[in-house]
């Protein structure tokens, strides 16, 4: 079976599943697929905003329900969350949809923002909304980048037949050294 088969008959739930906490690298995959037109670029936006909001609303719920006991096990964080805080306090809009852009907040951030308390309301729809700017800026992305991947893809099969036979050589060297001393040990403690 071909592996582009796999992609189109599962790809759109992988991309759901692996965009709910991190999906960057996800991401950038389907964008690629897309680019290959073995995905449609529309729906993988659509699958990566759909894990990505999924993802990031069940841990601000989290965090509203249990926000105070998770934060209180990094104690020693307490100055970066309570900076976070305050950013959260002082412009909720721009956290909200900005946290998936940021490095380390991208799993961290809805659950600061649950704690915070801030309003399902208001959370929801920048949920939503970065969401979508979050997938379609990593799909396209991707999807660029698959002009540079694509060469590479098509010989994806001979790729890989290489780095096996590589690993190979390399484990049947190092063995071989190994056994090698081990044997020559052996001898001078004779």
């Amino acid at each position: 079976m071909d592996i582009n088969h796999y992609v189109a008959q599962y790809g759109y739930a992988a991309l759901i599943i692996g965009s709910l906490a991190e999906g960057e690298t996800i991401t950038l995959l389907g964008g690629v697929a897309a680019h290959q037109g073995v995905l449609k670029f529309p729906l993988v936006v659509l699958s990566v905003a759909l894990g990505g909001m999924i993802g990031d609303q069940l841990l601000y719920l989290l965090g509203r329900r249990f926000g105070g006991k998770i934060l209180r096990r990094f104690s020693r964080h307490q100055a970066k969350i309570d900076y976070a805080q305050k950013m959260i306090q002082r412009r909720p809009y721009l956290f909200v949809v900005g946290t998936r852009f940021m490095y380390g907040f991208r799993v961290i951030g809805p659950l600061l923002i649950g704690a915070s308390h801030l309003p399902p309301k208001i959370f929801l729809p920048l949920n939503i909304l970065g969401a979508f700017v979050w997938a379609s800026l990593f799909t396209t992305l991707g999807y660029v980048g698959g002009e540079v991947i694509a060469p590479w893809l098509h010989n994806l099969d001979q790729h890989i037949k290489h780095w096996i036979w590589l690993v190979l050589v390399i484990v049947l060297v190092v063995g071989a050294r190994w056994w090698l001393k081990k044997r020559s040990g052996k001898k001078t403690a004779r």
